[in-house]
Formats: structure tokens, C-alpha cells, sequence
């Protein structure tokens, strides 16, 4: 038994609307009939057509007695074509009528094959335009040829003349060919002068046709002398360039070595800015001449923000601040050259080593390579046929007592690799400086949101990653293994690369020292909550307030890509530059928010669930509006980095530890237990671990870079985040009456007619800041409208209707 819809039950007319809508529609079979039937009627009508122009004279006196059988006509199709010739042609609009035969031939193929009819509405219009005009022309000018333009051209030529003459008709007849020729050829100015220049660059060429066919013999030379070279090699040719194999060979990978800078004047830091496409309607990019009253209020404000566009171009969020100047690279302080420098004893010793070690244990290898990188050398080994890599992997602990080294770390195998990897920690290690990994190419060639710059891999390439990919950073390791220096390495990053308009801060520095430095930038890059001082948290019990603040701001960045239908802080910011969303509606550019903490075992300890649950609300949902979450702790411990936490943080950073069980807890592997330290971590995002050497950069060159920020024009103030009232200040509430916002009751009726207590609602149907509608709110839970604070839930609303609302007011007044 098939089921009713809700609407169905509601409408009991419903059915019976949709019978009728559904008889009127046309089957497929049907429209094939029809589009048939109207192609071979057209190709009657040229038959006719063409036939009167050959015999209409004569036929002319028999059209007037058509049901007379015994007259006789010439016409191809009968006493039927004369007469349809003679009122379409002759009647009508003369040769200009033979776009009647085209129109219904197109018809006929749009219904057969299923086109769109938009499409052909177009050609209809512009084909009786074109019709009525030449029927015009024709009867301008061919006066005693009445078949020209026949008798409404005829006609309507000498109306056009009583009433503003010869020249004014013909002035008519040339702006409606303009039209034609603007609007559906799409001429313009700019295509008639490129016409002129590609005719002048064809004459340049045609006086010198020596050149051109001297080159084109030469290239055809060339291609004719390559495939004659192109013999099939023998198989001595063959044997020679296959290299010979040696079993423990030895390479150098010396394409890593390769400095990644130059001289700092070429480095050119500022943001290649993309000119943002704007998707226009069809009746905008094609210039349609009419738009259809079926394109309703959504295409009329597509055709409006595209106008705007196109008269105060794209909205720049960074005009506050258009004379703002990025940080430069001379900031940054060069520690070494950029380069690595080979101690070619070094490796072959521990070659040779390895060798031993495995052949002591009767594993051979067949091939041994080696890759240097800044504080850790990669061998590539490719065992003999038959040797279980398992066993390979089992001897660790021997191969690192055999090299003396701290840290050996065997990869079996490598990712996409046929080798084995063994990474061996070099004596003396090359520090990367912070300058050499903004300088490199691929940090300013990154096409991404948040660019990162982490340090360099093994192989000495730049390691940048996206941080609105990742989504969140879960940073932890041992004390004093460069946490604080990888928090600064990522922070500088973006300083380097984003505008203070496009993403801010929210620094969480339990320990009071490490972020400090970044108070001068405070009106730049800083977020805070609006009652607080400092920009940067130190007091514990404040970040509660902080966290739940953001999940405020989740919540009404959501409610804004709800209205704008888009689904990620990506398209809601181009729809916004392209002046496609309202200002007046409440909308606004969104920054990126990127929350810091620097030592989250602190706040677990102190705060426990309270910090717990709104990290865990933000990780989950706020990854499509902009917020993402960079955490580092120093105790990996499962009571501080839950299992509740890990789900929503893929992409992990891994500094030394002190045991495999810590490692296995942040990295779900081993390995971290095994870094050298000092900036030497383990980076995966879900898939594979990558070893990178952190880019160190020193307090002083954050004070130089935060110094350089914070001596420009800045905003008037730290960017606010919504005020959060948390349950023990809702407390003391404002019941004296004389001291309600004057918008009281309209705020009232839009909670009651929504039937949801928030102050976001009233921010977008009200147009008010946060903190008015957060007073609005208290005012109306004084008053019973609205139930008390419920965390992230709307409030319950009391009164169910406007009938009761009113009741409530009147009882008000009689007290």
C-alpha cells in the first residue's frame, strides 16, 4: 500500500491537481510525432515558398477561389501551398518568410532529440525580430516589389514614414540591425580592432614569404632528419646501455645537497593574489537581449551582484589595512649557508658497517644508497633475493650498537619504494634556519589557505603543509625537544604569507612566556573576547570562557553558510567578494581563527571535562567554517590526549619521547622514541610518517618580525569574538521593566514566531551586534519568555504563540 506524503494529507485536492498536471505532460513517442510532423511541414512551406516565387503571379487569381476544384495552379504543393504562399509570403513578410521553414525545422529537431527549450525560445525571438526588420528594409527600399517585404512590410514602412519620415524609419531600420549585430553576433569595438591587427600582421608576413618558407623548410628538415636517424637498435647497442649491475654498490643522492636559497633581494615575499572568477548567469554572459520573467529573484540578484562587480569591482577585505606590508626575509636570521656539507668518511664507515652487521647475520645486500639530509643520513639497502625483511627489521638495537649511534630507525620497506630504509643520525648535524624555509620556492609557490613551513625531510626538500587541511595540529614530546620553536615555526609561517584581515589568533600560553612576544600584533592578527584585556590567555579559568565563545562563533558562521547555501568558509568568502551576500543580512567576511594552546595537559589537569568537551565540539564541526585547532602538550599520556580528542586530529607532530608507549599514543606507531631531539620530529596525517628536521628560529627574530607587524597601521582593536555568559553570570538578570531595550518586543515576537531562543537569531532578523542580543536574551529570560542557558542548545521558549505573547504583554501593563 503505497504511503501519503504530509502535503497529500493536508491538501485533498492534491491528487487530483497533479492527475491533470500529469495529462497535460508530453511522452517521449509523442514528442518525436510532433517534432516529425513540424520538420516535414517546414520542408512544405519551402517547397511552397520557393514555388512562388517561380509561379505566384499566376496562381494568384486561383488562390481567391480555393474550393474550386476545377481551377488549376502551378504551385509544387497544390492549391494548399499557393494559399499558404499567398498569406505568409505575399500577405505577410515577404522573402523574409523563409525563416518561418527554419524556425519550425529547429523545432522539430529540439523536440526529437530532447534539447533545451530556453535555448530555442532564443532563436525564436531573434529570428522574428530579424524577420519583422528585413520585411521593413525590403519594403523601404523595394517599393514596387510588394513579394520583397510583403504587405506588413509594405505596410508598416508607410505608417513609419507618416509620422517621422523617410529618415527617421531608415534611422529605425539601422539601430535595429545595431542590435542584432551587438547583442546576437557579439561584435564589439575591441573584436573589430583585433580584426584590423591580425590583417595587418597577415600583410607584414605575405611581404617577407622568403622567411616563412625558409623556416618551414627547416622544421621540416629537422623533423625528417630525426626520423631517419630513428633505426632499430641492435642488440649489441642494446647490452651497452643497460648499466652493469654490481652487487654493494654505493651512490650519493648529491640532488639533495643543493642549497634552497639565494640572495635575499630575489625573493619576492608577498601573496600572489588570484583574481577571483565570477560566475555570471546565462543572460548576463550572453547578453540576451530579454530576460525571461521564469528567472525569478535568485537570477535577478545574480544579474545584481554581477553589475556591482562590474561597477566597484571585487570586495577587498584588506582595504582597512591596503598599506599593511608584509614581514621581509631579512628579518630571519641565516644560520649556515643552506647547504649540507658530505663527510664522505664518515659514510662510507657506516656503509660498511651495515654491511658487516647484516652479513654477520648472513643477509646480503645487493645495492646501498645513500641520502643526506640536515641531522639524519637515509641508506637505502635492496636485500639479495629471498631475505625476509622481518629479519631485517629485528635487527635494530644490533645495527645501532655496530654504528655507535643514538637513534637508528629502520623503515621496511619504504613506502613506494623496492628498498629498505635505515636512518642513521649524522655526527654533525646542519641546523635549518627559518630563512632558508620561507626563502624556498615551494613555500612561496604554495597554493594553499594556510601554508605551513615545518623544516626539511631527509632528502633537504622544504616540507609545507595545510593547515585548513589537516584540519587540527596535535603537537606533543618530551620537554625541551622543540615544541615551543615548532609553535613559532608555524605561527611565523602565516605571519608570512596571510594578511592580518584573512586569519587571526587565539593564543592559549599557560606558562606565561612562550607566546608573549605576539602582544604587540595584538590589533593585527589577535582575537580575544571582548570584556578581556590581555589578547593572550594565560589564566585558566579563562579559556573555559574562550572555548565556548568560539563554539558561539561556530555556531553563527554555520548559521551564515546556512543563508548563503554554501557549504565550507571557501565558497561563502568568494560568493561574499563577488557581492553576491548582503551586508545588511548580516554578513560579513570571515577570517581564518586559529586556536593555540601550548600546553594542554595543564588545562586537562586544572579544568578537566570543561575544556574537554568544547575541544572536542570545535575539532568535529569547525573545520568547514575556519576554526582549526593547533594543540601541544608535554605528557602524551591517554588521560590527556583521549581517544575522543585523537578521532579528530589526523595530522600529528611527534618531537622525541622517552618511551615506545608514548610514541604509540600520539602516533599509533613507534619511532618517536628514537629522534635525536632538537627539532628532529615524525609528521603523519593518517597516512605515512614522514622524518622532518624542524626550522629553528630564535626568540630574537620573533621580536624583529613582531616588532616590524606591530609598528604598522593596525585595527582599532583585537578581533572580537562573541561574549559567552556562562551559567553562573546568568544569575542577576535585568528585570526592572523601564530598563528593557527599546527593541524589547519585536525581539520578543521573533523568538516566539521562531520558536528558538538564540541570540544569533536575533543578531540576522534584528541586525544587532552579539552583545545587544545577548542582553535581549537575558531581558527575555527575565521576563519567563525564554528558558535559562543550556550550553550549546537553544533555549527552550515559554510561550507557544503570538495570541499568548500579547496575553503576557496586557498583563504587564494592568500590574
Amino acid at each position: 500500500m503505497a504511503k501519503t506524503t504530509k502535503k497529500e494529507t493536508l491538501d485533498p485536492n492534491n491528487n487530483s491537481k497533479t492527475k491533470v498536471l500529469k495529462s497535460w505532460e508530453i511522452s517521449k513517442q509523442q514528442k518525436t510525432i510532433l517534432g516529425c510532423l513540424l520538420i516535414l511541414f517546414s520542408v512544405a512551406l519551402l517547397v511552397a515558398f520557393v514555388s512562388f516565387y517561380i509561379y505566384g503571379q499566376e496562381d494568384q487569381s486561383a488562390v481567391l477561389e480555393i474550393t474550386n476544384r476545377t481551377e488549376t495552379v502551378k504551385n509544387w504543393l497544390g492549391k494548399f501551398g499557393a494559399f499558404l504562399a499567398n498569406l505568409i509570403v505575399y500577405q505577410g513578410f515577404g522573402l523574409a518568410s523563409f525563416l518561418f521553414v527554419r524556425l519550425l525545422f529547429l523545432s522539430g529537431i529540439f523536440l526529437i532529440l530532447g534539447l533545451s527549450s530556453r535555448k530555442l525560445k532564443n532563436i525564436w525571438f531573434w529570428d522574428l525580430f530579424v524577420m519583422i526588420n528585413l520585411s521593413v528594409l525590403f519594403g523601404f527600399f523595394a517599393t514596387s516589389l510588394p513579394e520583397l517585404g510583403g504587405t506588413i512590410g509594405y505596410e508598416l514602412n508607410l505608417f513609419l514614414q507618416d509620422y517621422i519620415g523617410k529618415t527617421g524609419t531608415l534611422l529605425l531600420l539601422t539601430f535595429g540591425i545595431l542590435i542584432y549585430v551587438i547583442f546576437k553576433m557579439k561584435l564589439s569595438p575591441e573584436k573589430v580592432q583585433s580584426y584590423f591587427e591580425n590583417k595587418k600582421k597577415e600583410s607584414i608576413s605575405t611581404e617577407n614569404p622568403v622567411v616563412a618558407s625558409n623556416t618551414d623548410s627547416a622544421y621540416n628538415l629537422e623533423e625528417f632528419a630525426v626520423t631517419e636517424e630513428e633505426e632499430e637498435p641492435t642488440a649489441e647497442a642494446v647490452a651497452e646501455k643497460i648499466p652493469e649491475f654490481k652487487p654493494s654498490q654505493f651512490e650519493i643522492n648529491k640532488e639533495a645537497l643543493k642549497p634552497t636559497i639565494s640572495h635575499a633581494s630575489e625573493i619576492n615575499l608577498n601573496p600572489i593574489s588570484k583574481p577571483l572568477t565570477v560566475e555570471k548567469t546565462e543572460a548576463v554572459a550572453n547578453n540576451d537581449f530579454v530576460i525571461e520573467a521564469a528567472e525569478e529573484e535568485e537570477v535577478v540578484e545574480e544579474n545584481l551582484a554581477a553589475r556591482l562587480v562590474s561597477d566597484f569591482g571585487l570586495f577587498d577585505p584588506t582595504l582597512d589595512l591596503s598599506n599593511y606590508k608584509y614581514p621581509t626575509i631579512d628579518l630571519l636570521k641565516e644560520y649556515s649557508t643552506g647547504g649540507i656539507t658530505i663527510n664522505q668518511e664518515e659514510l662510507e664507515e657506516n656503509k660498511n658497517k651495515i654491511v658487516d652487521t647484516l652479513r654477520n647475520y648472513k643477509i646480503e645486500i645487493a645495492q646501498i644508497k645513500a641520502t643526506v639530509g640536515p641531522s639524519v643520513t637515509l641508506y637505502e639497502i635492496v636485500p639479495e633475493a629471498g631475505i625476509r625483511i622481518s629479519k631485517i627489521k629485528s635487527l635494530e638495537d644490533d645495527i645501532a650498537l655496530s654504528l655507535s649511534a643514538l637513534g637508528i630507525r629502520i623503515i621496511a620497506p619504504i613506502p613506494g619504494k623496492g628498498t629498505i630504509g635505515i636512518e642513521v643520525p649524522n655526527k654533525t648535524p646542519t641546523m635549518v634556519s627559518m630563512k632558508s624555509v620561507i626563502g624556498s620556492t615551494k613555500f612561496q609557490e604554495a597554493e594553499m589557505e594556510l601554508p605551513v613551513a615545518l623544516g626539511k625531510t631527509i632528502s633537504n626538500e622544504t616540507f609545507v603543509v595545510d593547515l585548513a587541511k589537516m584540519p587540527h595540529l596535535l603537537m606533543a614530546g618530551a620537554t625541551g625537544q622543540g615544541k615551543s620553536v615548532g609553535l613559532n615555526a608555524v605561527l611565523t609561517s602565516l605571519l608570512y604569507k596571510k594578511h592580518p584581515a584573512e586569519v587571526k589568533f587565539v593564543l592559549v600560553d599557560p606558562k606565561k612566556v612562550e607566546l608573549t612576544l605576539f602582544n604587540k600584533i595584538e590589533r593585527h592578527y589577535l582575537a580575544k573576547l571582548p570584556d578581556v584585556e590581555d589578547a593572550i590567555i594565560t589564566d585558566n579559568a579563562k579559556v573555559i570562557n574562550t572555548l565556548n565563545s568560539l563554539c558561539v562563533e561556530m555556531d553563527n558562521r554555520y548559521s551564515l553558510l546556512k543563508d548563503a547555501m554554501v557549504r565550507n568558509i571557501k565558497e561563502y568568502n568568494e560568493k561574499f567578494k563577488s557581492r553576491r551576500l548582503n551586508p545588511e543580512n548580516g554578513h560579513r567576511f570571515l577570517p581564518y581563527i586559529i586556536l593555540v594552546v601550548d600546553e594542554f595537559a595543564d588545562l586537562i589537569m586544572t579544568a578537566g571535562k570543561e575544556v574537554e568537551v568544547p575541544i572536542a565540539r570545535l575539532a568535529q564541526l569547525a573545520r568547514a567554517i575556519g576554526i582549526h585547532l593547533i594543540i601541544a602538550t608535554q605528557r602524551p599520556s591517554v588521560n590527556v590526549i583521549t581517544g575522543l580528542i585523537k578521532a579528530n586530529f589526523p595530522a600529528r607532530i611527534a618531537f622525541r619521547v622517552t618511551s615506545k608507549i608514548d610514541s604509540r599514543t600520539i602516533l599509533d606507531t613507534q619511532g618517536a622514541d628514537q629522534l635525536i631531539g632538537r627539532g628532529d620530529l615524525l609528521y603523519t596525517n593518517g597516512n605515512d610518517v614522514v622524518r622532518v628536521q624542524c626550522a629553528f628560529i630564535d626568540t630574537p627574530e620573533v621580536e624583529k618580525i613582531t616588532d616590524f607587524i606591530g609598528s604598522q597601521k593596525a585595527y582599532a582593536t583585537a578581533y572580537l569574538l562573541p561574549e559567552y555568559v556562562g551559567e553562573e553570570n546568568g544569575i542577576n538578570l535585568d528585570i526592572d521593566i523601564s530598563e528593557r531595550d527599546t527593541l524589547f518586543r519585536e525581539a520578543a515576537e521573533i523568538i516566539v514566531n521562531a520558536q528558538q531562543g538564540s541570540a544569533s537569531l536575533l543578531q540576522r532578523k534584528l541586525k544587532l551586534g552579539y552583545n545587544r542580543a545577548g542582553r535581549l536574551i537575558d531581558q527575555l529570560e527575565a521576563a519567563g519568555i525564554v528558558g535559562p542557558f543550556e550550553g550549546s542548545k537553544a533555549r527552550a521558549v515559554n510561550i507557544l504563540d503570538m495570541q499568548a505573547l500579547d496575553q503576557f504583554f496586557n498583563n504587564e501593563e494592568n500590574n
